[in-house]
């Protein structure tokens, strides 16, 4: 069984090995269940494999050990919408900046906890890749591998010891030879895959209904399962959970955005028109986005600070060699030479006018550049026809592939090609692309080319370029004097020339730089350097073209300057989203853009940029850039700015803009995002139970308490101690010789100097020391070395004593599952797979009969010394009643559990069913109508269609087939949940309090009593008083069955105590069981102890200590014993 608990035990047996620990105790024999073993023993062991389950003690346990405090949307979207999905196919499409990484972060943590995952694969884009691997380590403590192209050449990155967890660029995943890799028949499945920003899987449609898909939507087919005929494309597997991260999931365009939910369930969402019919409620399982009006904190604050834009205009130098003079002569070469009449193909000649205006409102370094390129291309050019190496059809021909990156795509993308950025690339390509159509109209160009060539080395070498200008005005600025600045280009020779202005002003050494042609771990160093204090050698400048637009958190920063604006909404948003997101502690956000507002195409983005401002300021919402597109819909900013190489194009466009870029238009297009999306505005509403959720996990925490008392508790056994203060940073020490040996080859991955330095604190900012936690590295290795060596302690058992019981009975802990049985006759379930694990405490009297009781019992019960002989018969038939405890585990239990999930799926089967129906439905006529429209195709002679009518007849005679199965499939599955295996991992054998002893002090009267003025001195203060001294007072407050302590306290002052009571006839010690003292620890301050001296006289003394923890001294044996001297010293004065 792939999860099963053999493969578990197989996984622990294997990470022992290789720490080298001897595991001879741990070979399978015959064991007797005598109870012989020491308690303290079992108690640890049973706390061991708590630990281990820690989401069964806290549902939120993963925020609880990470680095994070989740804000309430990311804690619906991840534990009420996420992790509530037996089969996850997820489109996470928050605002940028709403933490994405984080809930992916919580949500790999929370499965890996439930034992539901174990191989995860990330695919982001190349710059992102050292983010997530960082951020996934900082803040969960959880290791990743990133892999290259190189490595897939030299072995299979996806087989063996470290293929579990890894991160993947989409270019390098869709490169054939680590595809290849991935098709491996030894790889196994990955359980979960994460797309990052996955609006750059994109597909689109022609209008004869053939659909364009890039490779890495191709990938993503794959790993959904999406069936394909291509053997480049095709995998025996697909992965069971799928998650999509982006904060542009639309972009304007409606089937791309089809697209990305096509990957989420294909049958059903099959074609555009299945899409478009599906329901919002059906959609509002598979989809959140949050705008970032949405986002607050816990007390209702927006979480984003305000952002202000602010356009400063410039104007271009005059005179005889002047920036006009330029701007005039190159739109005037723009206009001659780019025209239909003088080129072979129009579409190149539209591309490279956009190239030239691009670069002409970026920098005259940047114009000139382009203008050499183009330089040596018509020189080359003329040069290969006069030697006839070739022809002039086969120069059209390279023109047909072009494209405008910069249009298509939010920010620099993929492809490093000796350290180029893939915009680069492409326009060098679109430069050599344009042909005239003659060699005299080559030759004619060449001479213009040198001419403003010329002109531009002028216009430099005068160094008072006006637009650099206008941004030394902003560095000068009083106001930002001293601020950490980002300055966006989107060209990297306009980077360079302003890396070389600013070093030149005086700032040597105090600029970064990211563009494309960095990889991501050049791009993090600088990110670093920027981060980094200036006083302390750290930048105070980054100058990024945008490969920094997308997934580099730069909240440390607030000022931003749009060097260059861009002509895709798109990315400007995402790069605002850099600084304006959470954790941004400046308010407001300055965003300044620099427009030449004189010229054709700065008038046009000026008026753009003054209306958004306009209507964003009308509107109170940010929400303005980002709908643009949808605003302007059929019309691209970038057509308006082309139009404005004659004024009379310019003022047409900005009459246009102008009249279609209103406020009432902004907010229909929000409107129709609300349908869209659905779900909207209910983060706000679900404030006040999310803190009553949060109050309620704070109770039940693990961390550190029942942390530092599983160390406290184990290493003794093992022959180490804690050497330090435990409550802050600490070493672990052996006490006996080797005793830490078997631990050394995983603690010798940590850095020196952290091998001896722990904590079981969240550590601050910059701290080296080792954070000790379910999830950690070596505290896994450390108790699964713990749960192994003493396993057969365990299931010999142990004898403890319960003060409050009056017979005996049998504690078992047991290891419950739920399986999807395997079919084989079924590729969907060619293995059998675990669906859930419940660590399960049973409490069995001597009757046979057996109830669900807490799997912390053990804590709250003292260490026995022997079998009494009121437990000796209890204790004789030991074996006989734990196959009775283990039939209700199985039976009762499993059976319930499994039925719950059998349950769940038929219900929503006829739903589902219906689903499939439609979406092979709506396949068939889409079908049909793109087989009537190629037999037209054909009829008119069209050489290609022959070809798309076969593949489409192949296609429509495989749809039958997959129809029958995926229904199939659906039918089938719950009939295959079943109970899965049961399996003992403790016993004990549990007795009353002998009566000399313990019942003396277990005295219900004195109990009552102290109990009673405890509570009669916080209600004399108007508290609201709670009960939760019992398990069932405890769990109808929405607690655990053992809190930890007896009374809630609600005080008038708004404060809550938690309050434990003690009361003693007399005056003396008390005691604190191992479960009362590790709550004390996780509380501290909100913890109280009460104690009642003299309740059998007529005048109880009540003596309160805050903080207990902290402040009192302890003597440590089986439990937590405190003397009178120190209560009466450390009682608050009355």
């Amino acid at each position: 069984e792939r999860f099963g608990l053999k493969d578990l035990g197989n996984q622990t047996q294997s990470r022992l090995a290789r720490l080298g620990v001897d595991q001879s105790f741990a070979r399978s024999t015959a064991l007797i269940t005598d109870f012989s073993a020491r308690p303290e023993v079992v108690r640890v062991l049973v706390e061991g494999h708590r630990l281990s389950y820690a989401h069964l003690c806290n549902p939120a346990f993963a925020a609880e050990m990470s680095l994070i405090d989740p804000l309430p949307h990311q804690r619906i979207a991840v534990y009420e919408t996420m992790l509530r999905q037996s089969r996850l196919r997820f489109l996470l499409a928050d605002d940028a900046g709403a933490g994405k990484t984080i809930m992916a972060g919580l949500y790999i943590r929370e499965m890996l906890s439930r034992r539901l995952i174990r191989r995860v694969l990330i695919v982001a884009p190349a710059g992102l890749l050292g983010n997530w691997k960082r951020e996934l380590k900082t803040l969960f403590s959880l290791e990743f591998s990133i892999i290259t192209g190189s490595d897939a050449r030299t072995a299979n990155p996806f087989l063996g010891n470290g293929s579990d967890r890894l991160i993947v660029s989409v270019d390098t995943l869709a490169g054939e030879t680590t595809f290849r890799c991935l098709q491996h028949p030894d790889v196994e499945p990955y359980d979960l895959v994460i797309f990052d920003e996955a609006h750059k899987l994109s597909a689109d449609r022609e209008q004869d209904f053939y659909v364009r898909k890039t490779d890495r939507y191709k990938v993503a087919e794959s790993l959904a399962g999406i069936h394909t005929d291509s053997p480049r494309w095709q995998l025996s597997w697909k992965s069971r959970h799928l998650l999509l991260l982006t904060a542009t999931p639309h972009m304007g365009k409606d089937f791309p955005y089809y697209c990305l939910w096509r990957l989420l369930e294909p049958e059903a969402l099959s074609t555009f028109d299945a899409f478009n019919s599906y329901p919002p409620a059906a959609r509002a399982k598979h989809f959140i986005r949050r705008t970032k009006e949405e986002m607050v904190y816990l007390d209702g604050r927006p979480i984003y600070p305000m952002r202000i834009s602010d356009t400063l205009s410039y104007d271009l130098t005059q005179g005889e060699i002047s920036e006009q003079k330029l701007y005039d002569e190159t739109t005037e070469y723009i206009q001659t030479f780019y025209t239909p009449t003088s080129v072979m193909n129009t579409t190149a000649a539209q591309l490279a006018k956009s190239v030239f205006q691009r670069r002409l409102a970026s920098s005259t370094f940047a114009l000139k550049r382009s203008l050499e390129k183009r330089n040596e291309k018509v020189t080359q050019y003329i040069a290969d026809i006069k030697a006839g190496r070739i022809t002039a059809k086969q120069l059209a021909a390279r023109a047909k592939r072009l494209r405008d990156l910069f249009d298509e795509q939010t920010a620099d993308e993929e492809s490093l090609n000796n350290g180029c950025e893939a915009n680069e690339l492409a326009e060098d390509e679109i430069l050599g692309g344009v042909i005239a159509r003659s060699i005299v109209d080559l030759e004619v160009e060449a001479v213009k080319l040198k001419s403003l060539i010329e002109l531009a080395d002028s216009v430099l070498e005068k160094g008072d370029e006006s637009k650099f200008a206008k941004l030394r005005e902003v560095i000068q600025d009083p106001k930002y004097k001293d601020e950490k600045l980002i300055i966006f280009t989107e060209h990297r020779d306009t980077l360079t020339y302003l890396v070389n202005r600013l070093e030149g002003l005086g700032f040597a050494g105090k600029v970064a730089k990211i563009h494309g042609g960095m990889d991501y771990q050049e791009r993090q160093q600088q990110v670093d350097f920027f981060r980094k204090p200036a006083n302390q050698g750290g930048a105070t400048y980054l100058v990024a073209t945008d490969a920094a637009g997308e997934g580099i958190n730069l909240q440390f920063c607030w000022l931003m300057v749009n060097y260059d604006v861009p002509w895709n909404p798109a990315r400007l948003e995402q790069r605002m989203g850099r600084i304006h997101r959470y954790g941004q502690k400046h308010d407001p956000v300055i965003i300044i853009n620099i427009v030449a507002g004189k010229t054709r195409e700065g008038r046009v983005i000026k008026t753009l940029l003054d209306k958004l401002e306009r209507i964003r300021k009308e509107l109170s919402s940010d929400k303005v850039f980002d709908v643009v597109g949808r605003v302007l819909e059929g019309v691209s900013i970038k057509s308006y700015i082309e139009r404005a190489l004659t004024e009379e194009g310019a003022e047409s466009a900005m009459r246009e803009i102008d009249e279609r870029l209103t406020k009432e238009r902004v907010k229909q297009v929000q409107e129709e995002e609300k349908r869209l999306y659905a779900r909207v505005g209910d983060v706000e509403i679900e404030l006040s139970r999310i803190r009553e959720e949060i109050e309620r996990e704070s109770y039940r925490r693990l961390m550190p308490g029942y942390v530092r008392r599983f160390l406290e508790m184990s290493l003794p056994l093992v022959g180490a101690k804690i050497d330090g203060n435990p409550g802050d940073v600490f070493s672990i020490k052996p006490v006996q010789p080797k005793a830490l040996d078997p631990l050394l080859p995983i603690l010798e991955k940590y850095p020196k100097g952290a091998q001896s330095r722990f904590t079981v604190n969240k550590p601050e900012s910059g701290s080296d020391a080792v954070f000790l936690h379910v999830g950690e590295p070596f505290f896994d290795a450390y108790r699964e070395y713990i749960c192994a060596r003493f396993a057969q302690d365990a299931l010999r058992g142990a004898v403890f004593i319960d003060p409050t019981a009056t017979e005996p009975y049998l504690f078992h802990l047991v290891l419950v599952t739920v399986v999807r049985k395997a079919d084989p006759s079924m590729k969907a379930f060619s293995g059998t797979q675990t669906l859930d694990y419940r660590l399960v405490g049973l409490k069995q009297n001597g009757n046979g009969e057996v109830q669900e009781c807490p799997v912390e019992q053990l804590l709250v019960l003292k260490s026995g010394s022997g079998i009494t002989p009121s437990s000796a018969r209890l204790a004789a038939d030991a074996a006989n009643m734990s196959e009775t405890a283990k039939a209700y585990a199985l039976d009762v239990i499993a059976r319930q559990a499994a039925e719950r999930q059998r349950a769940a799926l038929l219900e929503s089967l006829a739903e589902r069913e219906e689903y499939v129906r439609r979406g092979y439905d709506y396949e068939y006529a889409e079908l049909a109508s793109a087989r009537a429209a190629v037999n037209r195709k054909l009829r008119d002679g069209d050489s290609t269609a022959a070809a798309r009518l076969e593949d489409i007849k192949k296609r429509q005679a495989a749809l039958d087939k997959r129809r029958d199965e995926a229904l199939a499939v659906i039918r089938r599955e719950p009939d295959l949940i079943a109970p899965g295996e049961v399996t003992f991992l403790a016993h004990a054998l549990v007795v009353p309090a002998p009566i000399s002893k313990e019942m003396e002090r277990y005295d219900a009267e004195i109990e009552r009593i102290a109990m009673s003025v405890a509570r009669a001195h916080e209600e004399a203060l108007g508290a609201r008083v709670i009960d939760v001294s019992t398990s069932e007072l405890a769990v109808a407050a929405g607690l655990s069955e053992y809190p930890g302590f007896d009374l809630l306290s609600y005080r008038p002052d708004g404060s809550k105590l938690s309050i434990e009571v003690k009361g003693r006839a007399r005056i003396g010690e008390i005691e604190l069981s191992d479960n009362e003292w590790a709550k004390a620890c996780n509380l501290r301050d909100k913890y109280w102890l009460y104690v009642v001296y003299d309740c059998a006289t007529a005048y109880p003394r009540l003596l309160r200590v805050q903080d207990p923890f902290g402040k009192l001294l302890v003597k440590v044996l089986g439990g937590v014993k405190i003397s009178e001297t120190e209560i009466f010293d450390a009682a608050e004065n009355e």
